[in-house]
């Protein structure tokens, strides 16, 4: 640690610092206003741009709710979260397991308080205390110590480590747009039927079709559809990645969180054929079902377990097509009728694999996919892009947060990567 950074409080360093409130939930006119309203469950480790809920001023005034002013740093205190960290981008308003710090921009760089949270997350989330729910407390929280150096710094610092972030935040915004404009191309193809409009058409056990069009299951397209492990390996420090529901986004397999599992382990797993290949479509099934759903770009050294479906397109449907017509919202509607579990719903794969969708005739999807697919290979080339930005953050992170690196070290290899 260079002799010029020095220790303080994280209370120290703040103008305010406070938890928020919930609204009674019995009241309906306390939500469905304009006023975002943050939960923990949403905090993790990213800039708070919108919230899933929002709360009217009825509900603000009725209730501990306090707005946060943007760019606060959220630390998240309770259960599963507690650690967890985010910076507000947005005024916003929280419940209270939202531990709010407004940093005092003469003592600090929010940025890069954020980012010396984020990295000491493991040690923060161990000060949790209490019996059969681990938390944290504000108290705790405004006395952890980090080191600081020179504000100068602190914003140099935090300005490479925000510049990737930024990078990867544009990227996974762009993978947002371009999903959706091929989403408007598959619904324009095989929803709306617009090309073909002026032929024939023939009814359907899903409606009517256009005339050599046909209604398959999921098993006439796929030579197998299947789940991951239904058993959980011991997990050991280093080792090959397994993943669940959990660590799925839109692109792909966050493997920092996945568990690690032992070679052994692994290969007998990967022998079971829990293991995703090129052009497999995986999708989550269960709890929040087909939240995430994508095709596999490349074969993975990863296994999953059985909380992600597999499907192994045969050539009938592309695998593209397929996953768009997963993720339309009639066919979720239409998926809700074989899901079961109350405390946490699941596609049933006996039922998943009798489910019927349309599919067109070869020569009609392959028009279709001269354009969706190429929407598709950017969404993979940012998603690749990503991941690089990614390690390179995580590689950097700890080494300048500490001062072992300094910033002149790193400048060009950010010019070369931006």
């Amino acid at each position: 640690m260079p002799e010029n950074w020095k220790t303080y409080k994280i209370g120290d360093i703040t103008s305010e610092v406070f938890s928020g409130g919930t609204p009674s939930t019995k009241k309906e006119e306390y939500y469905g206003g304009n006023i975002p309203w943050l939960n923990t469950k949403e905090i993790d480790f990213q800039n708070i741009r919108y919230t899933e809920k929002f709360i009217s001023e009825l509900g603000l005034q009725k209730s501990s709710a306090k707005w946060v002013p943007k760019n606060a740093v959220i630390i998240a205190m309770y259960g599963n979260t507690a650690g967890k960290s985010a910076i507000t981008k947005i005024p916003l308003t929280t419940n209270q397991a939202c531990c709010n710090l407004v940093i005092n921009p003469e003592k600090a760089d929010y940025r890069f308080v954020y980012y010396r949270v984020l990295n000491d997350y493991k040690l923060i989330k161990d000060l949790s205390v209490g019996g059969a729910q681990q938390n944290l407390n504000a108290g705790t929280i405004k006395n952890y110590e980090i080191k600081l150096p020179s504000l100068k710094e602190q914003k140099s610092i935090a300005s490479i480590l925000s510049a990737l972030d930024d990078k990867i935040e544009l990227n996974l915004q762009m993978n947002k747009t371009l999903e959706e404009m091929a989403m408007a191309l598959y619904k324009h193809w095989f929803v709306d039927f617009g090309p073909f409009q002026d032929g024939e058409f023939v009814d359907s056990e899903l409606g009517e079709i256009p005339k050599g069009w046909e209604v398959l299951t999921l098993s006439d397209v796929t030579s197998k559809i299947t789940d991951g492990a239904h058993h959980s390996p011991k997990s050991v420090a280093e080792g090959k990645p397994m993943a669940s529901v959990k660590d799925m986004d839109h692109w792909g397999f966050n493997i920092e969180t996945c568990r690690k599992i032992s070679e052994e382990d692994y290969i007998k797993l990967t022998n079971q054929g829990c293991r995703p290949l090129k052009n497999d479509v995986v999708i989550a099934k269960d709890g929040s079902y087909l939240k995430h759903a994508f095709v596999i770009e490349k074969d993975l050294d990863i296994v999953l377990l059985s909380s992600i479906a597999i499907l192994k397109p045969n050539g009938k449907l592309n695998s593209h097509l397929l996953n768009l017509n997963l993720k339309l919202d009639s066919v979720k509607t239409r998926m809700k009728a074989i899901v079961s579990g109350a405390a946490i719903q699941r596609i049933v794969l006996k039922e998943f694999r009798k489910f019927l969708i349309i599919v067109p005739p070869k020569d009609i999807q392959d028009s279709a996919l001269q354009s969706i697919e190429n929407l598709m290979k950017q969404c993979w080339n940012n998603n690749s892009e990503n991941q690089t930005l990614t390690q390179l953050r995580d590689t950097l992170l700890p080494k300048l947060i500490s001062g072992e690196v300094r910033v002149k070290d790193v400048e060009k290899t950010l010019t070369e990567v931006l």
